[in-house]
């Protein structure tokens, strides 16, 4: 199966051409798209990447998008173009949270936290139980900095990884432990992406949608003001 990876969810992004099977997974290439740039750059990346190794558009079989957390705008441009796609050539899509990404490539099994910087002195939170390289979302939320000690400690987890820096200095200050990993992109997706494709795990053109684990109207308006 021919298909493509695409990640616009942080400040920088890519696009991985792979193929594969139930007990093969191979990438062809992957190119990068500079933060910035994903509105302008991602078309003509994916065109390029296709040409340069002798395909088109409708040999792709399927489809992969990291859905989130990250950028609205990132989100929106990367997930545009995977509609676009997959509404003309007709093919499945498979979506993958990069949270839920961040657990599997930790490399560590059973349940794990997942945290990732969302500005504005929160966190993105996702609590998985990873198994074989699947992961089940147990819990994804946005946390403020004190709220996420406290999340870490009621799951009752060891083990927590981020690839962010300031986080895992904010985990280490609560007194707690950390594993700190580079911050899985399209070439992570894809892999993981396969395996969902292959299993039927898909989504929709209409159900597509980004997942920016935004706080609920009732926590945002509960809050006192300053």
């Amino acid at each position: 199966m021919l298909f493509l990876s695409i990640d616009t969810s942080g400040k920088s992004g890519g696009i991985t051409l792979a193929e594969g099977g139930a007990n093969s997974f191979r990438i062809i290439e992957s190119a990068p798209i500079a933060g910035g740039t994903f509105s302008a750059q991602l078309v003509p990346t994916l065109a390029s990447l296709l040409g340069k190794h002798g395909f088109s558009a409708r040999d792709l079989k399927g489809l992969v998008a990291i859905s989130g957390p990250g950028s609205f705008t990132g989100l929106r441009v990367g997930l545009s173009a995977i509609k676009g796609l997959a509404e003309a050539l007709q093919r499945p899509i498979a979506t993958v949270s990069g949270l839920e990404a961040l657990a599997i490539c930790s490399g560590q099994q059973g349940k794990v936290i997942a945290v990732l910087d969302a500005g504005r002195e929160e966190i993105f939170f996702g609590l998985y139980d990873v198994t074989a390289g699947h992961a089940s979302a147990l819990a994804e939320q946005l946390l403020s900095g004190p709220e996420l000690a406290s999340a870490i400690q009621d799951a009752n987890v060891d083990q927590v990884v981020t690839s962010d820096p300031t986080v895992a200095e904010l985990v280490r200050s609560a007194g707690l432990s950390v594993l700190q990993a580079e911050r899985p992109g399209s070439e992570a997706a894809a892999q993981i992406g396969l395996q969902k494709l292959l299993a039927g795990e898909t989504v929709s053109v209409e159900a597509l949608d980004a997942n920016y684990i935004r706080r609920s109207d009732a926590e945002i308006f509960s809050k006192p003001k300053p």
